[in-house]
């Protein structure tokens, strides 16, 4: 769920294996002989008035995320070629992912005559068949869409609900017992027999179940509020209480805003209604697990589809409405995901967290003061909470407004008082960023230091600190010392190899400047910044030629504009000789760096 840190996801995943599952066999694109032929034309046959345009056009629009242009595309294709299968196929999927749900069901019901076991459009046929009351119709095309693993399983999860509304619950249970499966699919089975046993009254088996999704994985939100919801709702609210604990625990953060809810319900000694206790809020559960599992997996646009599905069943459920939206904001459709999370029901404890997403979004389409007047009025409801103000010094910060961003990490350092915990080590860092970029550089050094006391191992702040003492000629062993402790702990960073080489450079050696940045490059190799300062190290080391490849590089991915200018002056001229007073600074700066040469890398050196 994007309303929530990383760090609250469940650790229970469904590995690879699923997504390659969904994706290889679920959606089977068998391309035309013509469309095939049409790409080999090179452009020749781009009207989208034709059915090789139209095909094309709906195929790129789908590559770029854009769903409901891609369906228009593949709708105008049918009209060229009715019966054509991949192309009612994919112009079903389009409308589904779209949530048109009324036109997703004609398509539907024309693909499965073209293909009788397509598995989705079964299950989405079946979706609709039960919600107009026809369980038996609706099992039957559960029944069918159950070819393969996960087709397996979902028609399982599916046809247990179907058979639960109509009272058979000890047939239910029995669809749901499949020893065979997989441990993430045992994981399934066992939480929605679990649901299934709580809404029939079976308490005892549904204790058994919940005890083993908990042990099996103890950090999923939803299982946690249903286990704790169980567990009150049969009157063991010690129970329940200790579950939340044990999430909370597992979090190792502040409690989620569900489970805090939660949490002050059972104490107040109300009553607590299960979490689940309607077959088509089962269904929808099944839908909502697997398709914000596959979002967060890697498997964004089969994800979709069962978020999509799970919604055309419960269509206010918030938390599939926040899946959803996070979906939308990992194929950088922001404006959707603005729209899913307007979708979201107002003041639920959500709505924080809700907000503060919905303000990066959009603060990433260019709409910055409407991002930072909704911070504005999230930290002034719950003056209390630090999530606003570091979202507002974080976004403020992106955009350069660097005074405006040492406001608000200012009130969150505040707001945390002394001492502060490790976990507090970002607001220093990046306060102390923010200074050091307005040449405030006592404070930021003090801020990047506090910074390392609290967490000494983050690379982030290793690499800042150590790299500022190295630019302005001091501290020159313990910044290269700190640097070389980020690269071990990041080797994959290519910004921070950067900062070595630059380190490397700024010291002369350019030698080991080249080394590096090579790295770094090879590690990010579409940053104009690295490619520049590459440039700059092989042509100290007498490798004119490649300088000015590099340099020429670094101007194809669009530098910031003053950038532009030095970089053309350098291809037209290239670098002048070092100049001693730049590189050395000081005196004490030059001889700094020659005892320091002496004693690198010896284990016992002197300090």
């Amino acid at each position: 769920m994007m309303f929530r840190p990383a760090r609250h996801r469940s650790r229970f995943t469904l590995g690879t294996g699923l997504f390659a599952l969904l994706a290889g066999g679920l959606i089977v694109l068998s391309v035309p002989a013509s469309a095939r032929d049409a790409d080999e034309l090179d452009g020749r046959f781009d009207s989208t008035h034709t059915l090789i345009g139209s095909y094309l056009a709906g195929r790129f629009a789908k590559s770029e995320h854009e769903i409901e242009q891609s369906a228009d595309f593949y709708n105008s294709a049918l009209i060229h070629d009715p019966n054509n299968a991949v192309l009612v196929e994919q112009a079903f999927l389009m409308e589904l992912s779209a949530g048109n749900f009324s036109q997703a069901s004609v398509l539907a019901g024309k693909l499965v005559k073209l293909q009788p076991q397509h598995r989705l459009a079964q299950l989405f046929l079946g979706l609709e068949a039960f919600k107009n009351g026809k369980p038996q119709s609706a099992e039957k095309h559960f029944k069918t869409a159950g070819s393969g693993p996960i087709g397996e399983l979902t028609a399982s999860l599916m046809r247990a609900w179907v058979t639960r509304s109509n009272g058979s619950v000890t047939r239910a249970l029995a669809l749901l017992d499949r020893p065979k499966q997989a441990d993430w699919a045992q994981y399934y089975l066992r939480y929605h027999r679990a649901l299934i046993a709580d809404s029939a009254g079976r308490t005892k088996t549904a204790r058994s179940a919940y005890k083993d999704v908990f042990k099996q994985d103890s950090r999923t939100l939803r299982t946690t509020l249903a286990f704790a919801r169980h567990a009150a709702h049969a009157g063991d609210r010690k129970l329940a209480l200790s579950v939340l604990r044990e999430y909370d625990r597992n979090l190792g953060t502040d409690s989620h805003p569900l489970s805090e809810q939660l949490r002050l319900l059972i104490e107040s000694g109300k009553p607590v209604p299960l979490l689940v206790s309607k077959p088509t809020a089962g269904m929808a559960e099944v839908l909502y697990g697997l398709g914000e599992a596959l979002t967060t997996e890697g498997g964004v646009s089969i994800g979709i589809v069962y978020l999509q599905m799970s919604l055309y069943l419960a269509p206010g459920q918030p938390l599939a409405l926040a899946a959803l939206a996070q979906a939308y904001e990992t194929t950088k459709n922001h404006a959707k995901a603005i729209a899913t999370y307007d979708r979201i029901e107002k003041d639920t404890p959500l709505q924080d967290a809700i907000d503060i997403r919905k303000a990066f979004n959009l603060n990433l389409e260019n709409r910055t003061d409407e991002a930072k007047a909704l911070l504005l009025e999230v930290a002034k409801r719950s003056p209390k909470d630090l999530a606003p103000l570091d979202a507002l010094g974080n976004i403020l910060r992106a955009r350069k407004r660097y005074d405006e961003a040492i406001i608000y990490y200012s009130r969150a350092l505040k707001l945390i008082g002394n001492p502060p915990q490790k976990r507090h080590w970002a607001f220093f860092y990046s306060r102390g960023t923010c200074y050091e970029r307005t040449k405030q550089w006592a404070k930021a050094e003090k801020d990047l230091k506090q910074a390392l006391a609290l967490a000494p191992q983050q690379p982030l702040a290793l690499n800042y600190l150590g790299y500022s003492w190295i630019d302005q000629g001091r501290n020159l062993r313990e910044g290269l010392k700190l640097i070389k402790k980020a690269v071990s702990l990041k080797p994959d960073d290519g910004y921070i190899v950067d900062s070595l080489g630059w380190a490397y450079y700024r010291l002369g050696r350019y030698d080991d400047a080249v080394t590096q940045l090579e790295r770094a490059v090879e590690l990010r190799p579409d940053d104009p910044v690295l490619n520049d300062h590459l440039g700059d190290a092989l042509w100290r080391v007498g490798r004119e030629r490649e300088a000015r490849f590099q340099w020429d590089q670094a101007l194809s991915l669009e530098p910031e504009p003053a950038e532009v200018v030095k970089i053309k002056k350098k291809l037209a001229e290239g670098l002048s000789p070092p100049a001693t007073a730049k590189l050395r600074r000081s005196q004490a700066a030059s001889t700094e760096r020659q005892r320091m040469k002496k004693v690198e890398g010896a284990p016992n050196a002197v300090r």
